[in-house]
């Protein structure tokens, strides 16, 4: 490309940050007004200000698997309603086929307009809702093999039409839904958002003028363009292919292949996913846009976070993508559980430039948030969900150890803070914290495992869980260990002791005790090389034991918490060939 030069540095920075802090608004403001748990404390959500013609202009810090599927939700609601849209308007839509990735996350759009009634561009928000109908509480049970057994679907709609409400609209979608006021409480936290980010974007214009504002998201999207097509520059040509699983569809499949080729030619990037498992039974499906946008998180994370997350960074990128594919799902398929896709893509892509990246990609991770939602019926027949999101660790990075208890990288979630699951009144936890050797061996260590115990309170729950990398551990890099298992056992310690599948729905009675394990992350680098101190510092913090010490790393740990040096020499030594 030859972008256009930036007649006035200082004026596109502060340009730059404005939109981008203004985007940052957005989020908070649904932070802030969110009624939900998944929203407002595992912050699900996503907020984004696009141009007049869609394009993703500034995104917010928020959940990056939502945010490069934001094109699509933009094209399906302008190919819709095109010239027909008005100040004041206001559209849904969640439909998987028609511009969304699953149903419980729903896409608000709202379009911006200046006082002269000059279309400037779009306030988008994207909300994961606590639950929208279907046979599972949550609407995310891997079990569902339709889409039509997942709950209500949204094609673009119009829920505001020039600044009145479409109540029967509303109503229809509340009346399928387990929990209608938590839905209508998040609902309106997405507007408020929208509105917020609309006020700020007509702001600009004001201050810049409109033909000001075009000119600097131009500047901005080539600038984008610009430092990822460097970044592509500096990377030696090439084909690199690698290949992960998910354990299993959840309903008895063997394990699923994730197969990618990316080649880099000049400045270019493309990806082929050809090979890819095709499309599953059950709701372990994606969409196409939900696979570009998986990738261009792992892009962003192994090029740079110095470079705009905006249209911008998608064109230097381009893609093969199998329809009928677990990446590419066909109506009807099922897309309930397709954040698991997502981030097995990360971790497929992320392996494949390992080799063209060696001092920025990470080991494996944990493979994903798992997620346990809970479904409890009173007996006046309402219904209420409680999610549990539950992020175990990132991998070893290249120069230093992995994070131990954070969300990875597609996601950027929270866990759920232990009070509010229990001020329910239908679980008590009973422990929360890190399981020791559980981070993949290396020069730097993986994160540790994270466990939760649940002791069921009500009568009766359904609960269903979506896990993996039970079979097919986090990957380590450069000599480093692969990370441990996750696991989901029911009543631990009693002689009804029974591991559970990775995937599963069941109902447990009052009394009934789960503990769920995230998987550990992979290491990086040969763990004999790794500095005795620090081997030391993790046996005295807990996080490795002192046999896992000698064994793992080659470390002799003495009784009264020192390092013996000549034993670990002489330990070390005799691995050697």
């Amino acid at each position: 490309m030859s972008p256009r030069p930036i007649s006035d540095a200082a004026t596109f920075e502060v340009y730059r940050n404005a939109v981008t802090g203004l985007a940052d608004e957005m989020a908070i403001t649904i932070l802030r007004t969110a009624h939900s748990q998944i929203v407002a404390s595992s912050m699900d959500f996503s907020a984004a200000l696009c141009d007049p013609s869609g394009r993703v202009i500034a995104q917010a810090n928020t959940c990056p698997v939502h945010l490069g599927s934001i094109p699509e939700a933009m094209s399906a609601v302008l190919g819709t309603f095109g010239d027909a849209i008005r100040p004041g308007d206001v559209y849904l839509l969640n439909d998987p086929d028609q511009g969304g990735m699953h149903l419980p996350d729903i896409f608000a759009i709202a379009p911006v307009f200046t006082a002269g009634q000059e279309l400037i561009g779009h306030s988008v928000t994207v909300v994961n809702h606590v639950d929208v109908g279907g046979w599972a509480a949550g609407s995310m049970a891997v079990q569902s093999t339709s889409i039509f057994a997942e709950g209500v679907q949204i094609p673009p709609s119009r829920l505001y039409d020039a600044g009145r409400l479409n109540e029967t609209f509303l109503a229809l979608i509340l009346r399928n839904v387990r929990e209608p006021e938590l839905l209508r409480g998040d609902l309106e936290a997405q507007l408020a958002a929208c509105h917020a980010g609309g006020e700020g974007l007509k702001e600009l214009a004001v201050r810049h003028g409109t033909d000001g504002l075009t000119a600097l998201n131009e500047e901005l999207l080539d600038y984008s363009e610009t430092l990822l097509r460097a970044a592509l520059a500096e990377a030696p040509d090439g084909a690199y292919a690698f290949e992960d699983f998910i354990d299993d569809d959840g309903m008895g499949s063997p394990p699923i292949p994730f197969r990618v080729t990316v080649t880099i030619t000049g400045d270019t990037l493309h990806l082929d996913f050809t090979g890819s498992s095709p499309q599953v039974a059950s709701a372990l499906n994606a969409t196409a846009s939900f696979t570009r946008s998986a990738s261009y998180a792992a892009l962003q994370g192994a090029l740079g976070s110095d470079i705009p997350a905006n249209s911008g960074f998608y064109r230097p990128l381009t893609f093969t993508i199998p329809k009928a594919s677990i990446l590419n799902g066909r109506r009807p398929a099922a897309r309930g559980a397709r954040g698991l896709v997502a981030y097995r893509i990360i971790d497929t892509v992320l392996g494949a430039l390992a080799p063209v990246f060696p001092d920025r990609v990470p080991a494996a991770g944990d493979g994903g948030p798992d997620s346990v939602a809970i479904g409890i019926t009173g007996e006046d027949g309402t219904t209420s969900v409680l999610w549990d999101i539950l992020c175990g660790a990132w991998g070893a990075r290249p120069d230093r150890d992995g994070v131990d208890g954070i969300s990875p990288l597609g996601a950027n979630l929270a866990n759920v803070p232990v009070e509010e699951l229990e001020q329910s009144g239908h679980v008590r936890i009973d422990g929360y914290g890190y399981l020791p050797d559980t981070g993949g061996p290396g020069r730097w260590r993986g994160g540790l495992s994270t466990f939760r115990d649940m002791t069921v309170l009500a009568s009766t729950v359904e609960v269903q869980i979506r896990s993996d990398r039970r079979t097919h551990l986090p990957y380590g890099l450069q000599g480093g260990s692969p990370g441990t298992m996750s696991s989901n056992v029911l009543n631990s310690g009693t002689p009804q002791e029974q591991l559970l599948p990775a995937k599963v729905v069941r109902t447990l009675a009052a009394g009934d005790r789960h503990r769920h394990i995230t998987a550990g992350g992979g290491g990086h680098g040969d763990p004999f090389t790794r500095d005795p101190d620090r081997v030391l510092r993790d046996v005295l913090d807990g996080k490795v034991t002192v046999s896992r010490a000698s064994s793992d790393y080659g470390v002799v740990v003495t009784p009264d918490g020192t390092v013996d040096t000549a034993a670990t020499r002489q330990r070390r030594a005799a691995r050697r060939p």
